[in-house]
């Protein structure tokens, strides 16, 4: 019934299975990936037809975790799984970046790649079996899909590379670092770094892409067995004809357009010109769609070659040259922290908030419960580029920039024990024209030290592009939207004056060497250098204290069995303690305890109070306290916290006393001297030891007594 084929390597001391013709078979590919025992189906599915009138490549892709996959049953109260995770949303990045530049040019068919876990090990992480499946999947499909990739990850501990470390190892490692290409070039890389040097990370995206090519031959291989028949494509012929009128009526005005520095005015005469040229396309009843097509591609040649040839940008600048720089902190009166970052006409209103432990994001992941005290959040309104859009919940790319910008800040921050303080950042893209990820980045970092987080270094990044034609090529530093767009690579690196915190690289071609990537590593550095250095004019170093509006948290260690003491029946110590000094308290499994208050006051207040309820009382010390019950033979006195002590009659006054309610009631505050204590921790108190007008004790000879 089923025709299987299987591929099996070694790689990395694991074994890699790759197999297909068992499952999913009506995919246009179908492969199951495993590592170790992580197991991932990817599939891979293109509409037979492409869609009128689209000019862009419809490419999805999906990947999904089962929560069967790990033998866990979802939360909530629909229990199944639900919005896909930002784990979930990442990784789908992840695959489609190196995949989506290697279709064919004129291919427009709607494709879906969805990878589902099915079996996580909780050694190995699914993203890489899933990005190598969804590689093998394409392969073997019959789409114009010119691959196959590999990926892998890379670590680097005690000073060596590691390829695909356990997930129990990473937390020993330095770096973690994705990497994915073919064959012949690297594409894509995503990483998270302790303050590595550029020659330190260039090595292990190449040690990345030599240790893939197993990976890329076993694909290779599987498709030479299973591969379908390829998808016919329509030729992409160009009409010489078409395309001299279209650099007739546009090139001229198109080269005078892009002489404008200001990026909306820059916009709307290039506009211009192409409304113009496209009017009298029409009334020449050419083909429209094809004419725009074209003006695209005059366009881009347009900006590349004034690159290649005069050394000269959009802007004006150089290829090195880093825009204008404003930085200013403590811009909103009543936020712990707040930046305002601005880079030509790039700008991120960054703001910080200091919370308590209450305020931790739970995350419910498949290895398992966890929780995050440092969280940011990246925003990209429309009006940030002059626009309209119809605002939901954050979309992918917002997911990925924020989570780009935590990873380089995030090797800096200091520990939980350290700063006990949940901390949440929100980036607000205010304006955009080119690298607002790295803006963000710059933003944190001076918001986080307005907020008194005492952040090891600051953190700065730079956006590297790249315009290569044949053997030329021009890295581009701090580059624009427009360079972006229209060149050949977005390269990505943040870190501090020590080092590399963060690598993110995007290859729109497959021609990168080892020799460009060198070159813009350096050029980061220096344009890196530089911003910070115009950082250090608004704020080199963190506050040496949070400001006035934040919580102030106290930390304190209780024993473990006096965590139900200050809790108390239902809550009832705890929030009444919260409740008469106005303070918030967390209390951890360990005996932990945070204290958080808006003034010092009422911290001191709340710490005494739970120090008097832990701690114990000595043999002969007087305490103050409140008679809680009268009984026939003497009254109980809350002396110390939530201890109780018995104060027997005979003990009331020096006189003999016939019954209790003589000398006390229930409510009366007294002053008691602890007798002692028997091993079963009862305590004995006296009321006739202690002046009760004046707190003292009474001192009597042996005859008085």
């Amino acid at each position: 019934m089923f025709k299987i084929h299987r591929k099996e390597i070694e790689w990395g001391g694991r074994t890699l299975t790759l197999e297909t013709g068992k499952v999913a078979r009506q995919a246009n590919g179908s492969v199951i990936a495993k590592y170790g025992d992580t197991t991932v189906l990817c599939t891979a599915v293109a509409e037979k037809n492409a869609r009128e009138g689209v000019d862009f490549f419809p490419l999805t892709v999906n990947y999904q975790e089962k929560t069967f996959a790990a033998g866990k049953i979802p939360g909530g109260f629909f229990k199944r799984e639900g919005r896909p995770s930002d784990k979930e949303t990442l990784t789908s990045r992840l695959i489609d970046r190196p995949i989506r530049p290697l279709f064919a040019k004129n291919f427009r068919n709607e494709t879906q790649v969805i990878c589902t876990v099915l079996a996580h090990d909780m050694e190995n992480d699914p993203d890489i079996v899933s990005m190598v499946g969804a590689s093998a999947a394409l392969t073997i499909s019959g789409l114009p899909f010119l691959g196959p990739i590999g990926g892998c990850r890379v670590g680097y501990v005690d000073g060596e590379y590691v390829l695909n470390p356990r997930m129990d190892e990473l937390p020993n490692s330095k770096l973690d670092l994705v990497v994915a290409g073919t064959a012949d070039a690297v594409l894509m890389v995503e990483s998270e770094a302790e303050e590595l040097s550029e020659d330190v990370m260039l090595g292990a995206v190449m040690f990345g892409h030599r240790e893939m090519q197993k990976v890329i031959d076993a694909i290779i291989e599987l498709a030479e067995e299973a591969a379908k028949d390829p998808w016919e494509l329509p030729e992409d012929a160009v009409d010489e004809a078409l395309q001299g009128r279209v650099a007739a009526l546009a090139e001229s005005g198109l080269r005078e357009a892009y002489k404008e520095q200001v990026k909306q005015e820059r916009q709307n005469k290039v506009n211009a010109v192409k409304d113009q040229a496209l009017a009298t396309i029409a009334e020449e009843e050419l083909d429209s769609g094809a004419a725009a097509g074209l003006l695209k591609s005059l366009e881009k040649d347009i900006v590349r070659s004034a690159i290649l040839d005069t050394g000269m940008r959009i802007d004006g600048r150089d290829t090195k040259t880093v825009r204008q720089i404003e930085c200013e902190v403590g811009a909103l009166p009543l936020a712990h922290g707040a930046a305002l970052f601005t880079r030509g006409e790039t700008q991120a209103m960054v703001v910080t908030t200091l919370g308590t432990g209450s305020d931790e994001q739970i995350i419910d992941a498949l290895e398992g419960e966890y929780r995050e005290h440092f969280l940011l959040h990246y925003n990209f309104p429309p009006y940030s580029v002059g626009e309209t859009s119809f605002r939901l919940g954050p979309g992918r790319r917002e997911i990925g920039h924020g989570k780009l910008a935590w990873r380089a800040i995030h090797p800096l921050m200091p520990s939980k024990e350290e700063f006990p303080y949940t901390i949440r950042i929100v980036s607000e893209i205010t304006e955009s024209n080119g690298s607002s990820s790295m803006a963000t980045v710059c933003g944190s970092s001076l918001s986080l030290m307005d907020a008194g987080v005492p952040l090891a270094r600051p953190v700065a990044g730079i956006a590297m592009g790249l315009i290569k034609e044949g053997d030329r090529f021009a890295v581009l530093s701090d580059i624009l939207g427009d360079e972006d767009h229209l060149g050949d690579m977005d390269f990505k690196v943040a870190g501090s004056d020590q080092g590399i915190t963060s690598l993110q690289m995007d290859i729109k071609i497959t021609g990168i060497t080892e020799e460009i990537m060198q070159v813009a590593l350096t050029q980061a550095r220096d344009g890196r250098m530089h911003i910070l250095g115009e950082m250090a004019k608004a704020l080199d170093h963190s506050r040496e204290d949070v400001k006035d509006t934040a919580p102030r948290i106290v930390t304190l260690t209780i024993p473990k069995d006096k965590i139900r003491d200050i809790i108390g029946t239902g809550g009832k110590v705890i929030r009444e303690i919260c409740e008469e000094t106005g303070t918030k308290i967390d209390i951890e499994d360990d005996g932990t305890v945070k204290v958080a208050a808006t003034s010092t006051e009422a911290s001191d207040a709340a710490v005494n109070w739970i120090k008097s309820i832990v701690a114990e009382p000595e043999v002969g010390e007087i305490y103050k306290g409140k008679v809680v019950k009268v009984v026939d033979f003497g009254a109980f006195v809350n002396f110390f916290g939530a201890r109780d002590g018995l104060v027997h009659i005979s003990e009331l006054a020096a006189q003999r006393t016939k019954q209790v309610s003589d000398v006390v009631n229930e409510g009366d505050q007294v002053s008691v001297k602890v007798l002692g204590i028997d091993d079963r921790g009862k305590v004995r108190l006296s009321m006739r030891a202690v002046n009760q007008e004046t707190g003292e004790e009474i001192v009597r000879d042996e005859a008085s007594a």
